[in-house]
């Protein structure tokens, strides 16, 4: 990899709204969409900091601001807390299942619904099937979804997308059933998700970014021991 990491074309983007804070501006940096080694290079991203939205892999690189930090758990020694450990005793009854990353009528119909209760008037909620491909599994990438089914009713309750490297899983996207909030869906998927990649041997799981402060982002901080990229490399955020 390393003759690859010498040739890689990156670009930065031009300034768009921040999608966490509202008064803010970002950009980001971009590997060439176009380069024809992406799955190669996809890896060695994800162990820069990088991070996949359709057939784009990018990091932030905002003007003064280094909020977004990417972590990623370590499996081998991952351990649920007792917040995590009610979390799966809530949903004994939910089958996971991993499926090919295929569109199907009921993932669009639970995505949907999903952007419609979570991100109202925030542009996402218009998505249909197109947008859905473009964003969720793209041209070049292997992912999987990972189902989360109520056990009896076969009620499609969550999908996790995510993608499959040698070494690592990385969490891609989340969509759930908004009416059952109190199950605690979102947690559940990385748990699944955290078991299917101890299962597999893989060493890593890849959660996004991370932003102190943030409501939406708290949760990842609760999946000890996470590590943290730092620009250089990666170490151990306190939980």
């Amino acid at each position: 990899m390393g003759t690859d990491a010498d040739n890689v074309r990156m670009f930065r983007t031009g300034t768009h709204p921040c999608g966490y804070w509202a008064d803010r501006e970002a950009r980001d940096l971009v590997l060439d969409p176009r380069d024809p080694r992406l799955p190669q290079l996809y890896p060695m991203a994800l162990d820069w900091g990088f991070r996949r939205s359709g057939d784009i892999v990018y990091r932030p690189s905002c003007i003064g601001c280094h909020a977004c930090v990417a972590v990623r758990v370590p499996v081998a020694t991952f351990r649920p807390d007792r917040s995590q450990r009610r979390c799966l005793k809530r949903n004994a009854d939910v089958d996971a299942r991993i499926v090919a990353s295929v569109r199907t009528e009921e993932h669009l119909a639970l995505y949907r619904k999903y952007l419609h209760t979570r991100h109202r008037g925030g542009g996402m909620d218009e998505h249909g099937a197109p947008e859905f491909e473009q964003f969720l599994i793209g041209s070049w990438n292997e992912g999987r979804f990972l189902e989360l089914r109520e056990r009896g009713t076969h009620r499609l309750l969550a999908v996790a997308v995510t993608d499959l490297i040698d070494a690592a899983l990385s969490a891609v996207y989340t969509f759930y059933d908004p009416c059952e909030s109190a199950r605690g869906l979102g947690t559940l998927a990385v748990l699944k998700q955290l078991e299917w990649a101890a299962r597999d041997g893989h060493q890593h799981l890849y959660l996004g970014y991370w932003i102190s402060g943030h409501a939406k982002m708290d949760y990842k901080r609760r999946f000890q021991p996470l590590e943290g990229f730092n620009g250089r490399g990666w170490a151990r955020l306190q939980g």
